[in-house]
């Protein structure tokens, strides 16, 4: 007990001094400054000690239990194949109570949060083709495969601009080695550039050298000409066998595929494009088109009718990967 009271005198005294010379305005702001402080972090455990936890850390800490939301792993599902994990949340409880300390009695706790990441991670499951993201992240994403179609690429990147939209353009190798400056304006634009193979073959037909050969081939045209590393391969066609998915790991490129097809080369309405994405779109999907009449103009009312179901528009690199679409939370 004699401790207890020596320990309570002591931090009491500074508390004290520092008032008396003007330095801070109140205990509370003390107390953060002694425990921010070099050399400190005992004076400020000392006060913990003598005086007890307090109610607004028991009230952080509660708080913090209350309210975390666990991760989710990523995993191997029988139809979808590889699916990528997702963040999960919570109070840091420590950053929050220094924050709280900085503030006056009367003002609302301000909560810090911070992102827990899955134990299982997208790059733990090895080599497998992925067709969605994690259906607890409210993301979509637009995948444009780019081989033909030049006339309407500038008109669907307006709209993207329009709509503040970030899409990854899938770009076959020989398009881009003969459309370099139009693959430039696509960049420039803020969006995502990736492997769409090099000849636009069937992947599953091809030796293993040569599916290498066309994946190596349009991974370096991007190097050279965009400096782009990029991170996925989509295959021609949706045409691929393990084999492929394979070589593509072994350059370090996941295979990524599409969950809705706007089957745009066929030249549907717009309208008809717009009905169903509207119908098939979830958290997660993966929405595959092309420069074409049909999907440029149904863009715009694609953005409109994902949106209205609370969904976000992100790159594949953002759909696929395990950061929480939004980590703040309204109390």
């Amino acid at each position: 007990m004699g401790n207890q009271s020596k320990k309570l005198a002591a931090v009491l005294a500074g508390v004290t001094a520092v008032i008396l010379i003007g330095q801070v305005g109140s205990v509370r702001t003390y107390i953060t400054e002694i425990r921010d402080g070099p050399g400190t972090q005992n004076a400020f455990d000392m006060f913990k000690e003598a005086t007890g936890e307090d109610a607004l850390l028991s009230a952080i800490r509660d708080k913090a239990v209350e309210t975390k939301i666990a991760p989710v792993n990523a995993r191997v599902d029988r139809v979808w194949k590889a699916i990528p994990g997702y963040n999960g949340m919570e109070i840091d409880v420590e950053a929050t109570y220094r924050k709280a300390l900085s503030g006056t009695l009367n003002t609302k706790i301000a909560y810090v949060y911070r992102q827990i990441e899955p134990e299982i991670q997208l790059k733990d499951l090895g080599a497998h083709p992925i067709y969605r993201g994690n259906a607890n992240k409210p993301m979509v994403s637009f995948m444009i495969n780019v081989a033909w179609g030049n006339e309407y690429i500038k008109p669907m990147l307006d709209t993207l601009d329009a709509e503040k939209v970030k899409a990854t353009f899938f770009l076959d190798g020989s398009w881009l080695s003969k459309n370099v400056e139009l693959a430039k304006e696509i960049q420039k634009r803020g969006h995502e550039m990736s492997n769409h193979a090099y000849s636009h073959p069937n992947m599953s037909r091809l030796s293993a050298e040569r599916a290498k050969l066309e994946i190596s081939k349009t991974q370096d045209l991007l190097h050279k000409t965009l400096g782009v590393e990029n991170r996925w391969f989509a295959p021609p066609s949706g045409d691929f066998n393990q084999k492929t998915v394979d070589i593509a790991s072994s350059m370090g490129l996941n295979t990524v595929l599409w969950t809705v097809d706007t089957v745009d080369w066929r030249k549907p309405s717009p309208d008809a494009v717009v009905a169903k994405i509207a119908k098939n779109t979830e958290a997660g999907t993966l929405i595959l088109m092309h420069p074409t009449a049909a999907s440029s103009g149904a863009l715009k009312g694609m953005i409109q009718s994902i949106r209205a179901k609370g969904l976000v528009l992100g790159t594949v690199s953002e759909t696929l990967s395990s950061e929480r679409v939004n980590t703040s939370v309204v109390e």
